[in-house]
């Protein structure tokens, strides 16, 4: 039998094994450009991008007016850091965020960081400072970041905690629901209501902390009632309510936050992944009150706000809150829906397709009758599909849920494209598995 040729893929690879820790996980796809939904590896293969840089790119690779705000920014300084000398374009993001928030109250202000984990790690301090209360309230399958504190409140041992501790204290998990799997937002109220009795005295609990839709926990989207009756609960006790919209903000679900879907309002908004359009940025906005209880000094980081990262994010949220885009995305998310409800009505192994607006998912499963978890055909789909020039991303707590996160400026030839291939590698896994 022939050797095969050794690829520029290969060299990468070998040389990521030698020098990139082993706890990095990466599949064998080594990327040397991007545009819009459509990605090039380094030996010039191409693949329609149903990723999206893990949620970081809604707005799609390379969007023309973000890439032409970098290069401005780039020439005039790359650093500065905001506790030294302050810049307008860390200025300039806080108010568009104040003007687009989705939290009560008129006066909203925001603090930048790097990412959404650290963006959470400093919603729970200014909830702490705000309230003069420690207890931090969380829920089953979510996912909060990998630092310490957003590592104990991110609900999956393998791969994210686990060896990790020991973990942070004053941090309890409730119930959230999950319909497909019997949990309602009655159920889930329930269980708030005996953590309270069991575990936490409601007035020492800070904040709560929800994603509108839970994203590695497996793309649930909450039930129409639960955020306000979680709004209310909230209410009543004191406790500030905190929406994780890292993975769902910035356009990802149609409007360009989840949480207008429920029309809630909530106390503090963490941001994230595509507010940067690719470069490292997150926030957290609030009402002045709640926001401005932690005095000077008690918030900041070396590089919170890059200014290169935040010329991009005005470019970022000038684009997503435009008629067309959100129109777009919309349409985008009626054509998925319809198309993975199409495949489940063909493949056996689809337990549920579910989502909000174009962020959609296939939970997948080896029986619908019990509905085992099929995390080993998730993993060969996304294997299969990245033979095939498709690449895709799974998450759930069993690994067994296909997402969606394509950029929302796809065009219709490749979103179609991308879909026949998604059945493609789903049938040729399930064969496999058979």
């Amino acid at each position: 039998m022939a050797l095969r040729e050794r690829t520029a893929t290969d060299a990468v690879v070998q040389a990521r094994e030698r020098y990139v820790a082993a706890g990095v996980a990466t599949p064998p796809l080594v990327v040397a450009r991007a545009e819009g939904a459509r990605l090039e590896d380094v030996d010039g293969r191409t693949y329609i991008d149903f990723a999206g840089g893990l949620g970081c790119q809604n707005a799609g690779h390379g969007l023309p007016t973000a890439v032409a705000a970098i290069h401005e920014q780039v020439d005039r300084y790359l650093h500065q850091c905001f506790m030294v000398g302050m810049y307008e374009p860390y200025v300039e993001v806080c108010r568009r965020l104040a003007e687009l928030s989705p939290c009560r109250g008129d006066d909203q202000k925001s603090i930048l960081l790097n990412s959404g984990a650290e963006a959470v790690e400093n919603a729970v301090k200014i909830a702490r400072v705000a309230t003069g209360r420690p207890g931090v309230v969380v829920f089953d399958r979510s996912f909060h970041g990998r630092t310490l504190l957003a590592m104990t409140m991110t609900s999956k041992v393998v791969p994210y905690k686990r060896g990790f501790g020991p973990f942070a204290p004053e941090v309890y998990r409730a119930p959230a629901p999950y319909p497909y799997r019997g949990v309602s937002t009655d159920d889930a109220m329930h269980g708030l209501e005996a953590l309270f009795k069991s575990e936490v005295d409601p007035e020492a609990v800070a904040c709560v902390v929800l994603e509108p839709v839970q994203g590695e926990g497996g793309f649930i989207p909450m039930p129409r009632d639960f955020p306000p009756r979680l709004r209310e609960l909230c209410d009543r006790h004191g406790i500030l309510y905190v929406d994780d919209e890292v993975q769902s903000g910035v356009g990802r679900t149609g409007p360009l936050w989840a949480m207008e879907h429920y029309g809630v309002e909530p106390d503090l908004l963490v941001s994230g992944k595509s507010l940067g359009g690719g470069l490292p940025l997150a926030g957290v906005t609030g009402r002045s009150e709640v926001v401005d209880s932690v005095g000077p000094g008690g918030l900041g980081g070396t590089f919170g706000g890059n200014p290169v990262a935040c010329a991009a994010a005005v470019a970022v949220l000038d684009e997503v809150v435009t008629d067309s885009f959100q129109r777009r995305a919309r349409e985008l998310g009626e054509r998925i829906q319809q198309a993975l409800e199409s495949l489940a009505e063909r493949i056996g192994a689809v337990g549920e397709v579910r989502g909000l607006g174009p962020m959609q998912a296939l939970e997948l499963v080896e029986d619908r009758a019990t509905k085992v978890p099929a995390g080993e055909l998730a993993s060969a789909t996304a294997a299969a599909a990245r033979e095939r020039g498709l690449v895709l991303l799974s998450c759930g707590l069993y690994g067994n849920v296909i997402r969606i996160l394509v950029p929302l400026v796809i065009g219709d030839e490749d979103l179609q494209r991308g879909l026949e291939l998604l059945e493609e590698s789903l049938v040729e896994a399930s064969s496999a598995s058979a």
